[in-house]
């Protein structure tokens, strides 16, 4: 668990990470280099959730060896299937990352929603729907290993 006070923002007390692969966590197909050593060293803080729609197929392979659960979505609507998985969790505990239009509703929901701009760019809608925006993934798993940085950007 992740816990800290920000001031302005209330308490944060983080139970699960959950990301999208395709253009968050991955880059065209393949794991960002560090994201698997990141994701590790923070499932010992928190449970790892991926959502994925899976664009190229490719995230259970990639994501072999990394603690985490994998699920892709079948089926249309992804955007609500995200938002739903989070609010089964509890909205409260989770923080969320992801850069595409199905992920928008899962950022908005969650706790902290992290929009991630990587090689494949951002949604514009990402960036309303989250609370901070990194030019990174490494950047924004940083912000949960050192959460003074988290509180930093998030205080009022």
């Amino acid at each position: 668990m992740i816990e800290l006070e920000i001031p302005g923002f209330g308490a944060v007390k983080l139970e699960h990470l959950v990301s999208d692969f395709t253009g968050t966590l991955s880059f065209n197909g393949q794991l960002i280099s560090g994201v698997k050593e990141k994701l590790n060293e923070l499932a010992d803080l928190l449970t790892i959730h991926v959502l994925t729609s899976d664009t190229f197929g490719s995230a259970k392979s990639e994501l072999r060896g990394v603690k985490c659960d994998v699920h892709v979505l079948e089926g249309e609507y992804h955007d609500l299937q995200k938002e739903e998985y989070i609010e089964k969790l509890g909205t409260t505990s989770v923080v969320a990352f992801g850069n595409g239009n199905n992920d928008r509703k899962m950022l908005r929901v969650a706790r902290i929603g992290i929009a991630v701009t990587e090689g494949e760019g951002c949604a514009v809608d990402i960036l309303m729907a989250s609370d901070v925006h990194v030019s990174g993934i490494i950047n924004g798993l940083d912000l949960l290993l050192h959460p003074k940085r988290l509180k930093a950007t998030l205080r009022y």
